[in-house]
């Protein structure tokens, strides 16, 4: 596919084809492309723990899912994915490596940072894992673990503590046309070029 036909055809989708896996070949080339991400200092403190078992996905919704009663359809489409994966920071691999000599950063403290680039860079490869299974056929969602789920998750596939859970993106084969719902958000429309970007100084239009 084109460039910028992956970036227009990608979006969020919440319900799959659950008779159809993601072969490990294809969940490879994909990670293969997420590592190529940009990290600031090329600390590349990221790690992505990958569901692609029936068991292994399971797991994961027992422990952050709430009882099969409360489950709304947005949870039922999801469980439909065929694949997870999950997508962690590593702040101490940006600390240390900006108190290399190269950097010289050697207190090693957070607050130089002016926002925590470990969770940007992970948001940046998460993006490419998105772009790239569009570019593949399938499709994909970015959701989070609600925080008080978090702890259940690190300890189910025994994350170390220092890492943080950025997202989950599900991936699958896109379901029968018509089955699954788009997010009604989207009628609040795509803001323009014109209202988001800024000539020279902010509140001056940006026209291409």
């Amino acid at each position: 596919m084109e460039f910028e036909d992956v970036v227009r055809g990608r979006r969020m989708v919440r319900t799959y084809d659950p008779d159809r896996p993601v072969g490990r070949e294809v969940l490879g080339r994909i990670l293969d492309l997420a590592v190529r991400a940009p990290s600031a200092g090329f600390s590349q403190g990221w790690d992505f723990v990958v569901l692609s078992t029936p068991e292994q996905v399971e797991r994961f919704w027992d422990a952050t899912a709430p009882g099969e009663g409360e489950a709304d359809r947005w949870l039922r489409g999801m469980r439909t994915a065929p694949a997870l994966i999950l997508c962690l920071s590593d702040r101490d691999a940006y600390l240390d490596r900006y108190a290399e000599p190269d950097k010289g950063w050697t207190d090693r403290d957070e607050a130089r940072w002016p926002v925590p680039y470990w969770d940007v860079d992970t948001g940046m490869a998460s993006m490419i894992i998105l772009l790239a299974a569009v570019d593949a056929g399938l499709a994909g969602c970015f959701f989070g673990v609600p925080p008080e789920r978090r702890e259940a998750v690190l300890e189910t596939f025994t994350i170390p503590a220092g890492r943080r859970i950025v997202g989950v993106i599900s991936l699958g084969h896109p379901p029968a046309p018509g089955t699954d719902r788009r997010s009604p958000s989207l009628r609040r429309g795509r803001r323009g070029v014109e209202e988001v970007s800024h000539e020279g100084t902010f509140g001056n239009p940006f026209r291409p």
